[in-house]
């Protein structure tokens, strides 16, 4: 968003826009993303790390709760601060999906499966062939959401109309 990113590599800065942008979009296009497999929606789940500044300034803010409106990481974006962790939950269906993803170096903090059935009849393999599938599913939603992301950045047009969007939405105030 701004150019006030002194001393960050750019693996980071991209991690931090790529999360407020997710933030974002999961609020203002309820109808999520979609695939070759259909549409899957994506929400901030409980717990969001913004933060801002720089050496001895730097602050960090994280929210967590239940049912949280998150209104104190909000209010850090409205003050410059950017999201750098945040729990993501993807849905597919009856499916839920929920990883921890950091800005930093785009990697996770926790990753949950939907819940697999083991019927003690099947495949001794079954069991770890339905969790590694459940896995590439999810790994799946977050590329193609950041494929989006980064082509929608990577265009200055439509970067700046999204930009525009995203300030109008931090700035709006919600309960």
């Amino acid at each position: 968003m701004d150019d006030s990113c002194a001393g960050q590599t750019t693996d980071t800065v991209l991690g931090q826009e790529f999360l407020t942008w997710l933030w974002f979009r999961s609020e203002n296009h309820p109808l999520g993303f979609q695939d070759k497999n259909g549409s899957f929606t994506v929400a901030m789940e409980q717990r969001i790390v913004v933060q801002g500044g720089e050496g001895e300034a730097l602050e960090t803010a994280t929210v967590a709760g239940s049912m949280s409106p998150l209104r104190e990481a909000r209010l850090g974006l409205r003050t410059g601060k950017k999201v750098i962790r945040a729990l993501v939950r993807f849905e597919r269906d009856e499916l839920s999906w929920q990883v921890t993803l950091k800005a930093e170096d785009f990697s996770f903090g926790s990753f949950r499966t939907p819940k697999v059935e083991h019927d003690p009849d099947d495949d001794p393999d079954a069991l770890f062939l339905e969790k590694m599938y459940l896995m590439e599913t999810c790994l799946g939603f977050i590329d193609l959401c950041y494929r989006e992301f980064i082509t929608l950045r990577l265009s200055s047009s439509g970067w700046n109309g999204e930009v525009r969007e995203m300030a109008a939405w931090m700035a709006a105030e919600r309960q």
